[in-house]
């Protein structure tokens, strides 16, 4: 017969310690809320231009303990190509045309890695335009209300380095640069 011993406070106390250690470390899935912001700005020959979406689905999977964000394990964000606006209907079309709407509807991307450093913290991905997918990194500036968090970031890069050309106006006369910065900002909550 299994003799039974009485467990001591220290194994109690560090069973209860490790439960309680556990309990303040989660996995939670997020969604994207509220009103996010993509943009694009960019110049030409004649002057700078900006095109701007508030549209857009998003869900990660974000460790979180003691009410902070330790890590993102998973984000996907995408919206329609079509949804970027700049309040000027030739220049959104010769943008959807060199995109190629038609063909590749939506923008997308795929987080692989995100790491901090203190308060800073990195983002590398995947990101897709007009059906091309890159490798991008950016810094992430990250700010909580609640159990909310807010993304907000940009980076430089090119047209170019998505296959698109940069397109032209008046029979070649204008012509868009190929660089751009992409920006964003978008808040995330956790699903109840």
């Amino acid at each position: 017969m299994m003799k039974l011993t009485k467990l001591s406070p220290f194994y109690l106390l560090a069973f209860l310690l490790l439960l309680v250690s556990v309990d303040s470390v989660a996995q939670t899935k997020y969604v994207m809320s509220g009103t996010p912001m993509f943009k694009v700005d960019g110049g030409s020959s004649l002057h700078d231009w900006s095109m701007t979406s508030q549209t857009g689905v998003g869900e990660g999977s974000f460790v979180m303990a003691d009410g902070k964000l330790k890590t993102v394990r998973a984000l996907t964000v995408n919206f329609v190509a079509e949804t970027l606006k700049s309040g000027t209907k030739g220049l959104d079309t010769n943008a959807y045309k060199a995109l190629n709407t038609s063909k590749n509807k939506e923008i997308r991307f795929d987080l692989k890695e995100f790491s901090s450093s203190g308060t800073s913290y990195l983002a590398k991905g995947d990101l897709t335009i007009a059906g091309v997918t890159r490798a991008v990194s950016f810094p992430v500036k990250l700010t909580t209300s609640g159990s909310k968090l807010t993304f907000e970031g940009s980076f430089d890069t090119k047209l170019t380095t998505f296959s698109v050309t940069p397109p032209t106006a008046l029979l070649g006369t204008v012509k868009t640069h190929d660089d751009i910065k992409i920006s964003f900002k978008s808040t995330f909550q956790p699903i109840l």
